[in-house]
């Protein structure tokens, strides 16, 4: 059995006698295939048109040229295998040429068939080689030049014998200078231990910090692969390569993913304290209204002292909802907006945001594509709020004045697969491929250094002096482009302005997301006698203040501080028309509690009273009311699921 089939050769036969061309073929056509010449200029001719020619037997005495003199000119083309065919006469010439390496071998005529045969089959078979050692050394050559990896070849005195261009630039000098150089003094980081902190089986490669020429930061991981290891000699002792890998960019992605995972946390932190802040605020304001309602003060003293608690809770209560915004943010209602159209609209609410007419009024320009723009599927609302926290910092930025431009493009991320480039949002997570919608925020203010950068979406971190900003409106524009299923970019150097990013999903491009409806659950409530409310909160003060609403609005009102007594309730009380329900309770959360009543009653409407922060465990078509909630709110979403009084 034939393992592997060996491909024909060709020779190349020059003689100016027909006859000899004739013998050498009748011998050599068997084998090879054979490509006859008349003389010197027809040989170098074939030579040229046929680079795959692995041997040529040439005779040495020719009309137009001899034969040392073609083998001569066909070495300059071809790395052929060359036989010359000589009498006696040309042994002097047949040994000058051997000792200069011009010819591999000859044979005297008359030949000896055999033995000719055999001197072609070695010469075309030291060709084959040849040629194969040059394709695989140029296919190593190709991949040491290109891998994305620093590679230089250490002996086993540190010194360095080769390395790729990328090592030479990493190393700071140009490769015929780091040729003069030792391990030692491009990697002086590593002179300490240095073959024990490469080593990947002791422990961690090192990693390493460079400064390139305009200043920046690059991080190098550095590693080592031991070459002609033996037994009797360890890996370190011998010959090696240095990797240098450039992990900035890793370096940069581990960095804002434990960025993300901090910012979660203090979201999740900070959601669980304002929820509990809710509840307070929400027996505040209430008892406030009712005090109010029962009692008006007639001191103007005492009214404005009054007035001055009301409004203390409320912007406590806009503090609150700001937390759970950012904690676990309202539900997004996407639709398509024409953005060129909205900035176009919003215009002078920014110019009127940013400052009006006064000492601080800078100018807001826009910049808009010519060219139609894709429609971005988004919360309009949530837009508008976020530019305008984008706006009031880009004024802020710009204390001795400046202007704000701002301006849409569109965006295509193509998959890597087919040839795209990744993009990497503040997330650290590339975007998705797709069709994106580009809304940028740039100042010509004092900007930001990297560290200050690197905590600006944290929440209540601000530059910002005493009392000019709480540190909540970037997160909150980072956690709603996060939601909305895009990113944020930012470019910033000190005294050169700030560039702030928003990518968006085009709306043709993932769908209009979905919509929150505040609907009401579950059918309308029957008219008749059906018209008890039961009001069920585990905090007895938040529902000492709902119940006071309701029992004054003049409804008749049941109350309960768990969802175990709801359901006991809701059996043996048919007069029960609706549901007033927290919705986070030790024992059996509310919504629980709604599922278990709608077995019971499945006509009876459940409206849950909660912050933002709770509406993820909720059907979208649940009924909610959002703490902390004013009498109007309330009694506005009971009428709507049962007849007034």
């Amino acid at each position: 059995m034939n393992d592997s089939i060996v491909p024909r050769s060709r020779v190349l036969l020059v003689d100016d006698e027909p006859e000899i061309l004739v013998a050498l073929t009748d011998l050599l056509d068997a084998e090879f295939d054979v490509l006859p010449a008349a003389g010197g200029e027809e040989a170098l001719a074939l030579l040229k048109a046929n680079p795959d020619i692995a041997v040529i037997i040439s005779d040495q005495r020719m009309r137009d040229m001899t034969g040392d003199a073609l083998l001569a000119r066909a070495r300059a083309m071809s790395d052929a295998g060359t036989i010359l065919l000589t009498g006696f006469a040309d042994l002097d010439t047949v040994v000058d040429v051997l000792n200069r390496g011009a010819i591999t071998f000859y044979a005297a005529k008359p030949w000896e068939p055999e033995s000719l045969l055999a001197m072609v089959r070695e010469a075309a078979a030291s060709c084959r080689t040849r040629r194969e050692l040059a394709s695989e050394r140029a296919l190593l050559r190709s991949l040491f030049e290109s891998l994305p990896l620093g590679l230089a070849l250490i002996d086993e005195k540190g010194r360095i014998t080769r390395l790729n261009a990328r090592a030479a630039h990493a190393f700071g000098c140009s490769p015929t200078e780091c040729l003069r150089l030792t391990e030692q003094d491009v990697l002086p980081e590593l002179t300490s231990g240095k073959d024990e902190s490469l080593s990947g089986e002791e422990g961690e490669t090192p990693i390493i910090k460079r400064v390139d020429e305009e200043g920046r930061e690059h991080w190098h991981r550095i590693s080592r692969v031991a070459l002609a290891a033996t037994h009797e000699r360890p890996p370190q002792a011998g010959a090696s390569v240095v990797i240098d890998q450039d992990v900035t960019d890793l370096m940069e992605m581990e960095k804002r993913a434990r960025q993300a995972d901090k910012m979660q946390a203090i979201g999740t932190l900070a959601g669980g304290i304002a929820h509990d802040f809710n509840n307070l605020l929400t027996a505040v304001l209430g008892s406030l209204e009712l005090v109010q309602d029962l009692q008006p003060p007639t001191d103007p003293n005492i009214a404005r002292l009054f007035t001055n608690a009301m409004d203390a809770a409320r912007r406590g209560a806009v503090l609150t909802q700001k937390l759970l915004d950012f904690s676990r943010p309202r539900d997004l209602t996407r639709r398509a907006v024409d953005v060129p159209q909205l900035l176009g609209q919003m215009q002078g609410l920014l110019a009127q945001s940013i400052g009006g007419g006064g000492s601080r009024a800078i100018p807001v320009r826009l910049e808009l594509p010519e060219e139609a723009l894709s429609q971005a599927s988004t919360d309009p609302s949530l837009l508008e709020v976020a530019l305008v926290n984008l706006c009031l910092n880009a004024r802020d930025a710009q204390p001795k004045g400046g202007e704000i431009i701002i301006s849409a493009r569109g965006e295509t991320v193509t998959p890597i697969s087919k040839g795209g480039q990744t993009i990497v949002g503040r997330s650290g997570r590339p975007l998705s491929p797709g069709e994106y919608v580009v809304i940028s925020v740039r100042d010509r203010g004092v900007g930001m250094t990297p560290e200050t950068q690197a905590r600006i979406f944290e929440p209540f971190f601000t530059t910002k002096t005493v009392g000019a900003g709480i540190g909540l409106g970037l997160p909150m524009v980072y956690g709603f482009v996060q939601r909305n299923g895009g990113d944020v970019r930012v470019a910033s150097s000190p005294g050169e302005g700030t560039l702030i990013e928003l990518w968006l999903p085009a709306a043709n491009a993932g769908g209009q997301g979905k919509i929150v409806s505040s609907g009401s659950v579950g059918s309308h409530l029957t008219h008749g006698t059906q018209r008890s409310i039961l009001v069920v909160d585990d905090d007895p003060n938040v529902a000492a203040v709902t119940v006071g609403f309701l029992v004054k609005a003049g409804f008749k009102v049941l109350e309960c501080h768990s969802g175990i007594q709801a359901l006991e309730l809701v059996r043996d009380r048919p007069d029960i028309g609706l549901v007033v329900m927290d919705l986070l309770m030790p024992e059996m959360n509310g919504d629980e509690c709604a599922r278990r009543i709608a077995v019971i009653r499945p006509d009876l409407g459940v409206m849950f009273v909660t912050g933002f922060a709770d509406r993820a465990i909720l059907p979208s078509d649940a009924h909610i009311l959002a703490k902390p909630f004013t009498r109007e709110a309330l009694l506005s979403n009971v009428e709507e699921l049962i007849p007034a009084k």
